[in-house]
C-alpha cells in the first residue's frame, strides 16, 4: 500500500509519542505500508518542522536526521503535470499532487475535509487512526 503522509501527520506524531500519528510514523518504520514524497512537499516537511516551538523536543538537526530517514525510505513521486489549483489550499495541492503522482491510495491527514473531491481521482483521504486500522485489517 503507497500512501502520502500530510505535514500534521508528522508534526502530530513527532509532537506526542502516544497518539496514532506517532504509531503510523512507526509503522512506516518498520516496513509495513510505502510512503511516497515528491520534493516539494520534503521542502514544506523541512519548513513546517523547523518552525520554532511546533516541535520543541527536537533540535533542528534531529529533524533533518529524521527527515532523511523518511526520504530514505519513501518512494520518490515525479511530477510532470500540476493540478494546481484543485483544493482550497495549495500547500494540501502538495500532497495532493504528489499522492497522485505517485498512484498512491491514500492520503492520511487529520484534516480530511480538506481534501474533498480527491476521491474522485482514486484517492482516498483517512485520519491516522482509520489507517491504522487499515493496516491492522490487512
Amino acid at each position: 500500500m503507497l500512501v502520502v503522509l500530510d505535514t500534521n501527520v508528522l508534526v502530530s506524531g513527532l509532537r506526542s509519542v502516544l497518539g496514532a500519528s506517532n504509531a503510523v510514523l512507526r509503522r512506516l518504520a518498520l516496513g509495513d505500508y510505502r510512503a511516497a514524497v515528491s520534493t516539494a512537499l520534503c521542502l514544506e516537511y523541512d519548513d513546517v518542522l523547523n518552525r520554532p516551538g511546533l516541535v520543541p523536543t527536537y533540535s533542528p538537526q534531529q529533524i533533518a536526521i529524521y527527515l532523511d530517514s523518511v526520504c530514505a525510505i519513501a518512494e520518490e513521486a515525479y511530477i510532470y503535470f500540476r493540478w494546481r489549483p484543485f483544493l482550497p489550499d495549495p500547500k494540501d495541492d502538495l500532497v495532493f499532487e504528489c499522492a497522485l503522482a505517485a498512484g498512491a491510495t491514500h492520503i492520511v491527514t487529520h484534516n480530511c475535509n480538506d481534501f474533498r473531491g480527491t476521491e474522485s481521482l482514486g484517492i482516498s483521504v483517512v485520519t491516522p487512526r482509520q489507517f491504522l486500522a487499515i493496516l491492522n485489517a490487512s
